[in-house]
């Protein structure tokens, strides 16, 4: 084999590992919760939209607050560390990412809808 198909081969294992360890990671710093599971303590908690403005205004759970993941970096101090954060996004894959940013930040009461928005047969709200 060449050394092109080599390096190939390495990047391929290293971007699956990254993808697994990841995974695996976000898995243990938060908890996947069903919507039942969500449902019985997101109005205790602090209901985080990580999805862009124009996804939020299009529908979301009623009483959320939308922060989006692209500007959670500058805007996190906005969420209490001493209360749980009930965290979504249209699937799950946003809310993972603010997960471990979040922990990053000394968060550890983080929550996540497992179905995300997709799934949310609950009220929701719609901006007009």
């Amino acid at each position: 084999m060449s050394i092109s198909t080599w390096i190939l081969i390495i990047l391929a294992v290293a971007l699956i590992g990254y993808a697994v360890f990841t995974f695996f990671y976000q898995r243990k710093i938060m908890k996947q919760l069903t919507e039942e599971e969500f449902r019985a303590g997101y109005r205790k908690a602090q209901l985080i939209d990580v999805r862009e403005p124009n996804e939020f205004e299009a529908g979301h759970i009623l009483g959320a607050r939308n922060i989006p993941l692209s500007q959670l970096r500058q805007r996190y101090k906005e969420i209490r560390q001493d209360q749980p954060v009930y965290l979504y996004c249209q699937n799950t894959v946003r809310s993972g990412r603010a997960a471990q940013m979040l922990r990053k930040k000394g968060y550890t009461d983080l929550n996540c809808l497992k179905s995300g928005f997709k799934g949310w047969t609950g009220k929701i709200k719609k901006k007009n």
